[in-house]
């Protein structure tokens, strides 16, 4: 059984996400404009696809031989691979892409052209991590990872006090885990906890597609390149390893800032399964955004700089979060409520180092700690 179902959040507190949806919605009914995808976010798409998809034909269209000119191509995908998933795949996973179920569906299906599984995501990221936003044991994305320590609450080894200094490197493995391992991983995991069959599926629809694609991914990625190219298979696997660490370090990058970072918090349930706020007001303190006025950067990473205003609305096209966010932060400051934000991305980089410094250290012991303060 899921950890997840014996939570529960406040039930009061229901004015301020009430009067926030009502000022968001009267925002679009007023401008007359869908909260789905819009002209602009139709030319991200072209483009992270053909950031991914030209490098890879040119490729093997055999532009060129030069190893090192071959190892740019890979890394130009490995920058279309996180665009497809910061932009394209995100969107649609949350069905906010589009009004039509098969065009999210459909969409959404990029992660696994990119090697991954959309189901795993879907439970990982929709349910576990949108619902019970760094709550020790249930968000995924703060618990234990080995020589990763992300949560106050997950046990401290010896090596995490050395974390700050060697995240970085692991950041760029995220992917290339997901695809060889994770995703294997998980799907039986969320079987055995039921969450596979809540979201309207079987485990054996789901394997057969995790298969068949994972079948299609590799085969374009190594067959077809060792097909017609005079490559090995350790060259063939030295791109898809590059192109996977560079997309695998952008996501990571982009993520860990949002919610592992200085100031934020990391709220626990009381011996019921309670949590203190309700679910809104729980997004509010446990995400920060970044990097508003950094418009290039804003755009690539697909508005998941505008974190609170995702994780508000997630059915909402990431491409009007800008024009939302003033309204998000007027009225958590009228109720009185968080609205954290950083002023650039790299001050956002510095507070997520300041934080895996902080959960670096050994926690003093509860019996210390109660000695002290008497």
């Amino acid at each position: 059984m899921s950890a997840s179902q014996n939570l529960k959040f406040a039930t009061n507190q229901k004015d301020f996400f009430v009067t926030l949806t009502q000022r968001v919605n009267g925002h679009f009914k007023t401008n007359n404009i869908e909260r789905t995808a819009n002209a602009e976010m139709v030319i991200k798409t072209i483009f992270m696809f053909s950031l991914y998809l030209i490098p890879y034909f040119l490729l093997i269209g055999g532009i060129t031989s030069n190893p090192w000119g071959m190892l740019g191509l890979c890394v130009l995908m490995g920058f279309g691979m996180a665009g497809i998933g910061l932009s394209i795949m995100h969107d649609a996973n949350h069905g906010s892409y589009s009004t039509k179920p098969w065009v999210n569906n459909l969409l959404g299906l990029s992660l696994n052209l990119v090697g991954g599984h959309d189901l795993n995501w879907k439970i990982q990221h929709n349910v576990l991590h949108h619902t019970y936003t760094n709550v020790h044991d249930v968000d995924e994305d703060i618990s234990p990872r080995g020589v990763l320590r992300m949560a106050p609450e997950s046990k401290w080894r010896g090596i995490h006090k050395f974390q700050h200094y060697y995240a970085w490197f692991f950041y760029g493995l995220m992917t290339f885990v997901w695809v060889i391992v994770k995703d294997f991983d998980r799907i039986i995991k969320y079987q055995r906890d039921g969450l596979v069959k809540k979201q309207r599926t079987t485990a054996v629809r789901q394997w057969i597609i995790m298969i068949v694609t994972k079948l299609i991914y590799f085969t374009y990625i190594f067959v077809i390149p060792m097909w017609l190219l005079p490559i090995t298979f350790w060259q063939a696997f030295a791109g898809f390893f590059v192109m996977h660490y560079i997309g695998g370090f952008i996501l990571a990058m982009i993520f860990q800032p949002a919610h592992v970072v200085e100031g934020t918090e990391y709220p626990m349930p009381d011996e019921h399964g309670n949590l203190e706020n309700n679910w809104a007001i729980h997004q509010l303190h446990t995400t920060t955004n970044f990097g508003h006025r950094e418009k290039i950067f804003s755009w690539y990473v697909g508005g998941l700089n505008y974190q609170v205003e995702h994780h508000l609305f997630p059915n909402i096209c990431h491409v009007h979060y800008r024009d939302i966010a003033k309204i998000v932060e007027q009225t958590a400051k009228e109720f009185g409520l968080p609205y954290k934000s950083k002023d650039t991305f790299f001050e956002a980089v510095v507070a997520h180092a300041r934080q895996l410094k902080m959960l670096s250290e050994k926690p003093v012991a509860k019996e210390t700690r109660v000695a002290v303060a008497a």
